[in-house]
């Protein structure tokens, strides 16, 4: 396969979403991780000592180039492959073949897609925008992510918006955590229970944890 094939080609496109959903899930992993520190109930001090490391070291900052270019990346085959998938009946998006019985959320990759995406530009307006701006885009002073959280989640509309997207990211990575797996070749009997059971926790699990910080902020869980 040229390097050409693997963007333009039916299997290309399917492994680069594949590839690039699993370093997606990755960065998941680090993002909740960091995010809980808001339970630390100690106003914000370990959330804030973690997005100073994370915002003020080159290699965080370097990793975020490749995030962003994994996330283009993914929402334009994502996009190629809808619309390659709306002219061709019976064609996925991943490795999986849709049937009758098939989730209503495997066949809407891409609609939940879409509502992600403009969650996503929400949440980059809300806080990664503010931040990136007061560093002038160059290691520098941060701002108080902290408190930027407690005062755009104090808007219920907002809270609604993010718990929102939460619950689409739950319902896509029901589908893709598997799919992408599957896609490279992770696939066999003695491992599809496995990977199935660590596919729907996952699912709940992340976009849970998500979807409990702006409730936490609006409801005064945490101080």
């Amino acid at each position: 396969m040229t390097w050409k094939e693997v963007f333009t080609s039916s299997v290309g496109k399917k492994l680069v979403m594949s590839f690039t959903g699993i370093f997606l899930i990755l960065f998941l992993i680090v993002h909740v991780g960091l995010n809980a520190c808001i339970w630390a109930n100690d106003n914000g001090t370990m959330f804030n000592a973690g997005a100073h490391f994370m915002g003020n070291n080159v290699v965080p900052r370097i990793l975020e180039i490749g995030l962003f270019a994994g996330l283009i990346l993914h929402i334009i085959q994502g996009l190629m492959l809808e619309l390659s998938n709306r002219s061709k009946r019976g064609t996925v998006g991943y490795a999986v073949s849709y049937s009758k019985g098939s989730k209503w959320y495997s066949r809407s990759m891409g609609l939940l897609g879409t509502i992600i995406l403009l969650f996503l530009c929400l949440h980059l307006y809300n806080f990664w925008l503010p931040n990136r701006a007061n560093q002038g885009f160059l290691l520098g002073e941060e701002i108080n992510l902290y408190a930027k959280m407690q005062e755009v989640f104090s808007n219920l509309l907002v809270v609604i918006i993010y718990v929102l997207g939460c619950l689409s990211l739950g319902y896509h990575l029901a589908h893709g955590f598997q799919s992408a797996f599957r896609t490279i070749g992770v696939h066999n009997k003695r491992y599809n229970a496995i990977f199935t059971t660590l596919g729907y926790g996952f699912a709940v699990i992340v976009p849970l944890v998500f979807a409990l910080m702006p409730l936490s902020f609006y409801f005064g869980w945490i101080n």
